[in-house]
């Protein structure tokens, strides 16, 4: 009998390149137009719409290379899936807030929608390069189209489009997808997870280390400071996780579902964390 392993493509998504972040071609959208509060990501407060403190004139971040150590955890886990560029370069033309202070509130709008749009166009080439379903396929190419049309074409378009109609469109068809691919891994063996480990669960600090946890529905669990180390997630749908000072040393995410630079860079691991092929060690891990 096949393994479930060994229908896993290497690559899950060889197409994302454009949905990186560039933030030399992007007007700093992520420290201007989303705020935060004191917490344990961020040492001070900032309001939405307003530049961070630490913004340079040139856009740039005076405090890049120390964010971590100066508290500003949150900064080195954001990712805007090459929204920033997109807007800043296509929709906006290459000019700035800065230059045309007019465009700043339409400007800020359109990268929140655009943030999460591009989000989706993550997933979704993931989706349609896993899936085996030439159905599910077509469906997430369609709407992949549909929102790269939208993030690609007139502003007015963006603002006017319904980012929450195509959210619950991308979410039936992201799970679609999980489904068949866990399917896979439960035939072969691990249908007895604990029942525990469902969507949504909150798994903060729960000790899953060494776990063979293939085929598991993980989506939107807490997975915050739970240990992981040495555990094989192949197959687990990591759709909205939350990994923050989770244990990756050395666990298998190389085919797990639906996983993020975000959520990677949230998380603690080493050399020996397996990770898919399109996304990379963040660099604290190194220091770990």
């Amino acid at each position: 009998m096949t393994s479930a392993n060994s229908l896993e493509p290497s690559s899950p998504a060889l197409d994302r390149a454009s949905l990186r972040p560039d933030c030399g071609n992007c007007f700093a959208l992520c420290c201007t137009a989303f705020g935060f509060s004191r917490s344990a990501d961020f040492p001070v407060d900032k309001p939405a719409g307003s530049p961070c403190h630490n913004l340079a004139p040139d856009f740039s971040c005076t405090i890049h290379d120390t964010l971590r150590p100066r508290g500003f955890r949150g900064c080195t886990v954001f990712d805007c899936f090459g929204a920033g560029q997109n807007v800043s370069q296509g929709l906006f033309a290459g000019t700035s807030w800065l230059e045309s202070p007019d465009t700043k509130s339409e400007m800020f709008t359109a990268f929140a929608a655009a943030r999460q749009l591009h989000e989706m166009l993550w997933h979704l080439a993931e989706a349609q390069t896993r899936t085996f379903d030439p159905d599910a396929s077509h469906r997430a190419a369609q709407l992949r189209n549909t929102i790269e049309h939208a993030v690609g074409g007139e502003l007015s378009e963006l603002l006017s489009l319904d980012v929450q109609e195509i959210h619950s469109q991308v979410r039936s068809t992201l799970i679609e997808v999980s489904e068949e691919i866990r399917a896979a891994y439960l035939a072969g063996g691990n249908d007895h997870l604990e029942s525990a480990l469902k969507p949504g669960a909150d798994l903060m600090g729960k000790n899953l280390r060494s776990r063979r946890l293939c085929g598991a529905d993980l989506r939107g669990a807490y997975l915050i400071a739970a240990d992981l180390r040495d555990s094989d997630l192949s197959g687990v749908d990591l759709l909205g996780a939350d990994f923050r000072d989770a244990r990756l040393d050395g666990a298998d995410l190389s085919k797990a579902l639906y996983v993020t630079q975000p959520q990677l860079n949230a998380a603690l691991g080493n050399h020996l964390t397996r990770l898919p092929a399109d996304l990379e060690m963040p660099p604290h891990w190194q220091d770990a």
